[in-house]
């Protein structure tokens, strides 16, 4: 049996692996999944059609599967899908998703979610993400993977972050953010490229100096996007190391929906 503190509540029908523990004062719902190893801390409310991963922690004061904050939620079936290995620290909130868009919010793995964070409905985390205190995504954001947010970053919805960006404290990012970039600001401004971040991700030389050079034509050439665009993809002729990241970069700008930061 699932270790459930004697004041929690597992409603009828909730699917909780034996090795799952509840803390004081939480409530887990019906229609909720919770995988092997993880952990609910105390004052939690897990709700909704929710489904967590396995050894994933969630600390005290979290609101978690509750309905999306849109008026055009009836009550439907959506779902809240959250990822293997991670971590949710105090009084964040996720959402559910709406059926206009899908149905369901996604959290991927091994992502490390700071205090009073909130992902609201349909928005789609990607998975060795960091969100610092209070990053709030509106509804239908989307994080890639090792994307960093900094405290108090607010993000628009519709909102595209791509792999590997970084986004400075306190900015307001309205706009896509291409990978690898580093942004900061309100209004907000690409700063370069996350050079740290991707050392630490054993990006050798010629990676980095691909990476470097995509900048560069995005936002030190004066090309316009359509011009930098043709020439990112014609990178890997002469720096072979690039393919790879270049493919990454493209498929990013091809999709861009709001207009890149710029």
């Amino acid at each position: 049996m699932a270790q459930i503190h004697p004041t929690a509540i597992v409603e009828p029908g909730a699917e909780l692996h034996e090795s799952v523990t509840v803390g004081a004062y939480s409530l887990v719902g019906a229609h909720v999944r919770i995988g092997q190893g993880s952990r609910i801390g105390p004052h939690c409310v897990i709700e909704g059609r929710t489904t967590i991963g396995q050894d994933t922690q969630i600390f005290q004061f979290c609101s978690i599967g509750a309905v999306p904050q849109d008026k055009k939620y009836a009550g439907e079936d959506t779902e809240l899908v959250i990822g293997d290995r991670n971590v949710i620290r105090e009084f964040c909130s996720f959402n559910l998703g709406v059926p206009q868009a899908g149905g369901v919010t996604r959290v991927g793995h091994d992502n490390w979610i700071m205090a009073y964070s909130h992902i609201a409905h349909d928005c789609e985390v990607g998975n060795h993400t960091t969100l610092s205190n209070n990053t709030t995504l509106a509804g239908h954001v989307q994080l890639g993977d090792w994307v960093t947010i900094g405290g108090l970053v607010g993000i628009h919805q519709f909102v595209k972050i791509g792999a590997h960006a970084m986004a400075g404290f306190a900015s307001a990012v309205s706009q896509d953010v291409p990978p690898f970039m580093m942004v900061d600001g309100n209004p907000l401004a690409v700063r370069g490229f996350n050079v740290v971040g991707l050392k630490r991700r054993g990006f050798g030389p010629e990676r980095l100096a691909g990476v470097k050079q995509m900048h560069r034509l995005l936002y030190r050439s004066g090309l316009t996007f359509e011009q930098s665009r043709e020439a990112i993809a014609a990178l890997p002729a002469e720096m072979p190391a690039s393919a790879e990241d270049v493919a990454l970069m493209s498929d990013f700008l091809a999709h861009a929906t709001r207009g890149i930061v710029r």
